[in-house]
C-alpha cells in the first residue's frame, strides 16, 4: 500500500519539499508519495493529518509550535525547543522530531570560525536554530522587532534585543530566520539597522529558499558571502526521509538522491 505524506505551512505552495522526497521515492523504488496541504489553522493539524491517512509530514511556517502540541510523544531535540517540524505517525500516534537545527548546521559547516552568531527572528525556527548552536558552543544573540516573543531566548541565556534596543556590533554569523521576502520584497529589520550590522559581520544566511530574497540582495552588495536556506532544507530532508522511511537508505544515499532534485 502506498504510503502518503505531506508538508504542512501557509503559504506552502513554493516549498521543494515534494520535489526532494518523490524524487527520492521514485529514483530508490520506495512507494510512496508527498504532497502539499495548505493549512490555515494550526490547531487542525492534528485532524488533517488523520483525516488524510498520512504516515508523516513536515511542517513549515507558521506551524511548527502548533505541531508540538498535536503530538503525542516528543523525541530529541524537539524536547528541548518546543518545536516540531518532522512528524511519524506510530501506531496511530504522533511522534515528533525536529530536523531544522541540524539542517542548519550541515548548511554552514562551510562557514569557518563561526562562534558569535546573530539570529534575527523569534519564531519557530529561530527557537531551533538558536538553541542547537548554543549546544554546540557558540554565543548567540536573538534580534526581534519586538520584545514580545524574546523572553523564552533570555530564558535559555541568550541575548535578547529589539529594533529600538539593539547596540550595533558585528558577528561572524547573522541568520535571517523570518519570513520577510517570501511573499514580499521585505527585509527582515529596518536597512539602517542591517547595512552597518551585515558591514561589520563575516558571514550570512537566510532561511528561505528558492528566491534572492532582499536580504540576500543587500549581503551581495554589501560582499558579504552568504547562503539561502537550500543546503539547509536538504539537510532536514536527509534525516526527515530516514525518520519517514524507518532507515532504509543510508545518510549519504539519501543526501545524493535529494541533491539531485535541486536541478529538476
Amino acid at each position: 500500500m502506498k504510503r502518503l505524506f505531506a508538508i504542512f505551512g501557509d503559504p506552502v505552495a513554493h516549498s521543494r519539499s515534494p520535489l526532494m522526497h518523490n524524487h527520492l521515492f521514485k529514483t530508490l523504488g520506495y512507494d510512496a508519495c508527498y504532497t502539499r496541504i495548505r493549512l490555515e489553522d494550526g490547531a487542525k493539524l492534528r485532524d488533517t493529518f488523520f483525516a488524510q491517512k498520512l504516515a508523516g509530514a513536515n511542517i513549515t511556517v507558521p506551524h511548527k509550535e502548533a505541531a508540538f502540541q498535536a503530538c503525542d510523544e516528543i523525541r530529541g531535540f524537539a524536547l528541548e525547543v518546543g518545536v516540531v517540524n518532522t512528524i511519524v505517525e506510530e501506531n496511530g500516534r504522533l511522534v515528533g522530531y525536529n530536523t531544522d537545527a541540524d539542517g542548519f548546521l550541515f548548511a554552514v559547516r562551510r562557514f569557518e570560525n563561526v562562534e558569535d552568531v546573530l539570529v534575527i527572528g523569534a519564531g519557530g525556527t529561530a527557537r531551533a536554530l538558536a538553541k542547537r548552536m548554543q549546544n554546540e558552543g557558540m554565543t548567540v544573540s536573538v534580534l526581534n522587532r519586538s520584545a514580545g516573543r524574546l523572553e523564552p531566548f533570555a530564558a535559555e541565556g541568550m541575548k535578547t534585543m529589539t529594533w529600538e534596543s539593539f547596540e550595533h556590533k558585528g558577528y561572524d554569523l547573522v541568520v535571517n530566520t523570518t519570513s520577510a521576502g517570501l511573499e514580499d520584497d521585505n527585509l527582515p529589520a529596518p536597512e539602517t539597522l542591517l547595512i552597518p550590522l551585515l558591514e561589520a559581520s563575516r558571514y550570512a544566511a537566510d532561511a528561505i529558499y528558492g528566491k534572492k530574497t532582499p536580504f540576500l540582495k543587500l549581503c551581495e552588495t554589501l560582499e558579504i558571502p552568504a547562503i539561502d536556506g537550500a543546503e539547509m532544507l536538504l539537510g532536514q530532508g536527509v534525516l526527515a526521509n530516514r525518520l519517514f522511511t524507518a532507515n532504509a537508505f543510508d545518510a549519504e544515499t539519501t543526501e545524493r538522491v535529494m541533491r539531485e532534485s535541486f536541478d529538476l
